[in-house]
């Protein structure tokens, strides 16, 4: 499909209704979307307690693209690029493991840990490596999530540091660790994936086991009242009790979209869980049991939620136009044991159980889009969020800046 088309479906796209069948299922539209938005953003890689010894190594990889993100000998962490700069070969071919230094399986570059080309056996003389090295992104570990961006010149991410700093930190994420980590495959084009997570619409019908806990399965005007009560009692607990947007077209800076809020959980529940109580040890400086929940987000793909005793991290990515992953990190106090002080079963339930549902939803909902008879039906007031990130998304395909 031509710009010029795409720049038609666009221009008619009209507010407060779902997207047309082409913004699924064009090829085109699917590689501006790598190019205009995923590979402008910060995205998500992962925790850095997951590679804390040097050479110790994840690879955040999506559409055609593999990055290694690696522990060097100075402490620091690495987004390189896993591209091999002799012939173009993948260097890492695990999602995770532990290397003394980086070697090309097909000719024997090697390379160190910060991607500066080491060994190239045969070279001409005229061969100069010290003017070769992996490729390195941008990166940056905030309070122990990693996150990196492909784009020369990044948008800001102090922003994400000022603003959404203080409201988290007293979580400690920088002193938790992964107790687990979950890949689930979904058989859909990935910003359905996006939009069935951004509302709530849905929550009341396909989520039971979230709806009897979560006020945001209710309208906004149902759980107001609560609302102000767990403010108050959130800053006797040590939690922020202030909350802000600065997403999408209000971001001011591609790729740092930062938000923070705070809901009421529901009916004596203190945390996400079979049955409402605790599950690990209290996060952070946290003081006591709010009775409440924290949802935060960087960028465009990584959806948080902040319990008092555990953060559940949401990550979408596209593998494919028609398939994507939606990747779950359950994070924990950093000192607490498993079998001891959390049962994982008990602490991966809730969304295990409801994402195993999102994904049948989603699947779902990709093959009726899929239908020759699919037309966009119009959005309820519950489903505000996925209307603006919908919008957001055209802006970012336009001709114009996103």
């Amino acid at each position: 499909m031509k710009m010029t088309e795409i720049q038609e479906l666009i221009d008619r796209q009209p507010p407060g209704m779902a997207l047309e069948q082409p913004f699924y299922t064009d090829p085109d539209i699917y590689a501006r979307e790598i190019d205009q938005i995923l590979l402008r953003s910060w995205l998500y890689a992962g925790h850095a307690s997951e590679i804390p010894n040097t050479g110790d190594y994840l690879l955040l990889e999506f559409a055609n693209e593999s990055v290694i993100i690696v522990r060097a000998s100075d402490g620091e962490i690495y987004a390189l690029v896993n591209v091999c700069r002799h012939r173009g070969s993948r260097i890492c071919f695990q999602k995770t493991g532990n290397e003394k230094r980086l070697t090309c399986r097909y000719h024997g570059w090697t390379y160190g840990l910060d991607g500066v080309l080491h060994a190239a056996a045969h070279m001409p003389e005229s061969f100069d490596k010290s003017n070769i090295s992996l490729k390195r992104l941008h990166s940056r570990v905030f309070q122990g999530m990693i996150f990196v961006n492909f784009a020369e010149k990044p948008g800001n991410f102090d922003l994400v540091e000022q603003e959404l700093g203080p409201r988290t930190a007293p979580y400690g994420l920088e002193n938790a660790k992964v107790a687990h980590r979950e890949s689930y495959p979904i058989k859909a084009n990935w910003k359905l994936a996006v939009e069935n997570y951004k509302e709530c619409y849905h929550c009341a019908p396909a989520h039971p086991e979230y709806s009897r806990a979560h006020s945001l399965a209710l309208p906004d005007e149902a759980y107001e009242d609560e609302l102000e009560a767990l403010m108050v009692r959130g800053a006797a607990c040590g939690l922020s009790d202030d909350v802000f947007n600065k997403s999408y077209e209000n971001s001011g800076e591609f790729g740092v979209d930062r938000a923070f809020e705070r809901y009421p959980l529901l009916k004596g529940h203190v945390t996400g869980s079979r049955d409402g109580q605790p599950v690990a040890p209290l996060l952070g400086t946290i003081k006591d049991w709010d009775r409440g929940a924290s949802d935060f987000k960087v960028g465009p793909l990584l959806y948080a939620l902040a319990y008092c005793d555990h953060v559940v991290l949401y990550r979408f990515l596209p593998t494919g136009l028609d398939t994507c992953d939606c990747d779950i990190t359950w994070l924990v106090r950093g000192d607490a044991e498993a079998g001891k002080d959390y049962d994982l079963q008990r602490l991966t339930w809730l969304w295990d159980v409801t994402t195993k549902a999102d994904k049948r939803i989603i699947e779902h909902n990709h093959q009726g889009v899929m239908s020759r008879f699919y037309e966009p039906g119009p959005l309820s007031t519950m489903e505000d969020a996925t209307d603006n990130w919908n919008r957001w998304v055209l802006q970012a395909l336009s001709n114009s800046e996103g």
